[in-house]
């Protein structure tokens, strides 16, 4: 792994499950936390996903706001720098899913995203990449550092928000979902009334209902090629 790359010894396992494992959920937290902030919702996805080999992945740099860790900086950061910074970190975050992608076994079909404030943002800007490194990419109170102009067929974006976030204003999620459909992409988004900057409960169990519930688009496509039923208007 490239030296920026998050180090293992900064993760935590929330389930390595006998091999071989169904699938990888990596969880990544926001800036100024660690990866155990990020524990309590690995937890409740492992007792949801039993077969899922799951990582709370802890950010590779000390945060420069004077507690736990950051993904890129955020001092002095606006809407013209966010992206470069995003971008200089993007790399080492790939590598970082690769390495357990290698350890499970687990292919990038498999494997979901799922992250939270700063670490959401990193998680949907790699979706960017020429070929995604996951099938699925979960955005809990984050945003995209740029909307994107094309979208992957090859992966599912969720979003969720709360609608009195102070942090990240719901507005972002709203804009990158009317987005993402209108470039053809694949994109579920929930707002949680009431819901502040935060991963609570209620976002928790609207994960693993999503999670479980929703077919990818390029799945439905796939199965109505298979049956002789795709768009054809």
């Amino acid at each position: 792994m490239p030296d920026r790359a998050a180090p293992p010894d900064q993760a935590l396992v929330i389930r390595q499950p006998p091999a071989p494992a169904g699938q990888l959920i990596l969880l990544f937290h926001g800036v100024g936390a660690t990866a155990a902030d990020m524990a309590p919702l690995g937890r409740r996805l492992a007792a949801a996903f039993p077969q899922a080999f799951i990582v709370s992945v802890g950010a590779p740099d000390l945060c420069d706001l004077g507690r736990g860790r950051q993904w890129f900086s955020l001092q002095g950061v606006n809407d013209e720098n966010r992206a470069a910074r995003v971008d200089a970190a993007m790399p080492a975050f790939v590598a970082t899913i690769r390495h357990w992608q290698q350890v499970s076994g687990v292919g990038v079909e498999g494997t979901a995203l799922i992250g939270f404030s700063e670490g959401a943002i990193m998680a949907l800007e790699c979706a960017r990449e020429r070929e995604s490194p996951a099938g699925r990419i979960v955005s809990i109170a984050g945003r995209f550092a740029r909307l994107p102009v094309r979208a992957t067929d090859s992966v599912t974006l969720y979003l969720l928000h709360g609608k009195a976030d102070p942090v990240i204003p719901y507005a972002h999620t709203i804009a990158a979902a009317e987005h993402v459909v209108s470039l053809g992409g694949d994109v579920v988004a929930d707002v949680i009334p009431f819901a502040g900057h935060q991963v609570d409960d209620e976002m928790a169990e609207l994960l693993v209902e999503r999670l479980r519930t929703y077919l990818p688009k390029r799945h439905w496509d796939a199965a109505m090629r298979a049956t002789g039923q795709a768009d054809s208007e």
